[in-house]
């Protein structure tokens, strides 16, 4: 097992046990995943979400259901497939309501996800909505 698939397992179980985000109880209470990521740990492009719907959450993977099939489309568009790739989002847990992710929860999770850029290293970031752009743009 690779140096990177072991951190990334490691924050896996960090966000499995976050008992502290307000997201905590409704993933319990509803019997979802928390959507940590998926794909290549060497992936030069990572897209970035806000945060999982209904049907991420049910699963645990990113963008599935119509979002992961119009994101497929864009990633085959390009020449690639979704394993040569890595997806996540900013916030790992789904919002009740499939709201918008507020700026508590972006703040509680994005640690998260800079270290998955961090250990990914991609050379191209693409940002899928308006809080992971906004977030993205203030790191970089």
């Amino acid at each position: 097992m690779s140096d990177r698939t072991e951190q990334l397992r490691q924050i896996r179980d960090e966000v499995l046990n976050l008992t502290e985000s307000p997201l905590y109880s409704y993933r319990k209470q509803n019997g979802y995943f928390p959507v940590i990521g998926q794909g290549n740990h060497y992936a030069d492009i990572m897209f970035i979400g806000e945060a999982p719907g209904e049907n991420e959450a049910k699963t645990g993977v990113p963008f599935c259901g119509a979002s992961g099939r119009v994101l497929d489309e864009l990633i085959a568009s390009i020449g690639l497939r979704r394993e040569a790739v890595y997806i996540t989002n900013i916030v790992k847990d789904r919002p009740p309501a499939n709201r918008d992710p507020n700026k508590q929860e972006i703040e509680l999770y994005s640690p998260f996800l800079v270290r998955q850029i961090n250990i990914i290293q991609p050379k191209v970031i693409a940002t899928l909505g308006r809080f992971s752009m906004e977030f993205i743009l203030k790191l970089f």
